[in-house]
């Protein structure tokens, strides 16, 4: 039995859509025809699914939050005694979106016909990460489920927390610099001409910065269309140029060495890889596994390539808290941590404390880096307008003095 999604016409002729569970797409247009409903399109989820991954498609994605709310709600289900068929039923019951629902239908149908859940995971790839599938497997393999499902519940809670944080935070300075940006462009290209036109008019010699005033202004008004263009294609052009791996493993050891960019990103990709590593350690996933699988989730290359280069040292032998220090990419702390974890046989434990360590000195800087970037970008667009404001003024009072 499986997932299947329909477009239908009723009797009025209006269109229908929904899913229905059937052995065959046969199966599911008879059970279409017996609710008087006309079958247009009967797909399967999995394969629609899988179709949609592979193309272009304006098709709103699973957002982390859905997976996370998906997550918490199984686990609730599964840890309460309820068969897990029973629970991802009521999951897709529970949700409003048409996409999640097919997807924990079409998971519903591969558990139905008697495989795991992680391996009903695997036909949605995109939607359930590698890491995902890894630890639910590892709990499945130890009778351990529900307690995989909750802290695989409280990790993507935590991983759509940081991700907010970080946005928020980055929010606020962004829209403070177009928004000063836009004023001050404002005032160069409308408002200063036509104040500026009475005193060209006067035939006087103008003040240096009046002057320089003038001149930015008609260059803005000439060339300014051409440096937003210029600006774009730019743009466009650095994204591509960031696709080559080569390229982008530069401009990430570039992001290292910036004084606060550095930082935040060391701490963020150093809270996600040991939030992942303690997660799967947890779930009795192999060392091994486990690193490589937390390696795929840091999103900067040089660090990614450590870890890498880490899980080689370790298959050799060596212990991890010393293969990871070896790049001096990773925080002494968070290194320490690892290495007191393995002497002492608490590594999943230690993990998580250097999770939260990293977490909490994340918030830190983020609310350091708003906290900075706000008052600077307010004085800055001050510090303009006041030169602006000056640049007209001073034509004036020169005027003033001429007369007296």
């Amino acid at each position: 039995m499986g997932a299947f999604e329909y477009t239908a016409l009723d009797a009025g002729g209006k269109e229908r859509t929904g899913i229905l569970e059937g052995d065959t797409p046969r199966h599911i247009r008879q059970l279409l025809r017996e609710k008087q409903l006309l079958p247009v399109v009967v797909n399967e989820v999995a394969q629609k699914e899988a179709t949609r991954q592979k193309s272009f498609s304006f098709a709103r994605r699973v957002s982390a939050s859905d997976l996370s709310l998906f997550t918490r709600q199984l686990a609730t289900l599964v840890k309460a005694g309820l068969p897990l068929e029973e629970s991802l039923l009521a999951v897709s019951q529970q949700t409003e979106k048409p996409r999640v629902q097919s997807i924990v239908l079409g998971v519903r149908a591969r558990v139905m016909e008697g495989h795991t859940l992680a391996d009903g995971f695997t036909e949605f790839p995109k939607v359930f990460p590698e890491i995902y599938r890894a630890t639910v497997s590892a709990g499945e393999q130890a009778g351990h489920l529900d307690n995989v499902l909750e802290r695989l519940a409280d990790y993507t809670e935590s991983r759509e927390q940081m991700r907010q944080k970080v946005m928020a935070a980055m929010l606020y300075p962004i829209v403070l610099s177009v928004m000063c940006f836009a004023i001050v462009s404002g005032l160069m290209v409308f408002v200063v001409p036509k104040v500026v036109a009475v005193f060209e008019a006067s035939k006087g010699k103008l003040p240096w910065i009046t002057q320089a005033l003038i001149a930015t202004s008609d260059f803005l008004r000439a060339y300014g269309l051409y440096l937003l263009i210029a600006g774009v294609v730019g743009f466009i052009l650095f994204n591509r140029w960031l696709r080559n791996p080569v390229a982008r493993t530069k401009w990430h050891r570039l992001q290292l060495r910036m004084p606060m960019i550095g930082r935040l990103t060391r701490g963020f990709n150093t809270a996600r890889f040991t939030r992942t590593f303690s997660i799967l350690s947890a779930a009795s996933v192999p060392i091994l596994e486990a690193l490589r699988i937390s390696g795929e989730v840091v999103t900067n290359l040089p660090m990614r390539d450590a870890v890498s280069d880490a899980a080689t040292r370790v298959r050799e032998g060596a212990a991890i808290g010393r293969s990871l220090s070896v790049s001096k990419l990773f925080p002494p702390m968070t290194i320490h941590l690892i290495s007191s974890g393995e002497s002492s046989g608490q590594l999943e434990n230690m993990l998580e404390r250097a999770a939260i360590a990293q977490e909490r000195e994340l918030d830190g800087l983020l609310d350091a880096m708003v906290g900075l970037l706000g008052p600077m970008l307010i004085v800055m667009m001050g510090l303009f307008v006041m030169g602006i404001v000056f640049a007209m003024l001073l034509p004036i009072f020169e005027m003033n003095q001429l007369i007296h």
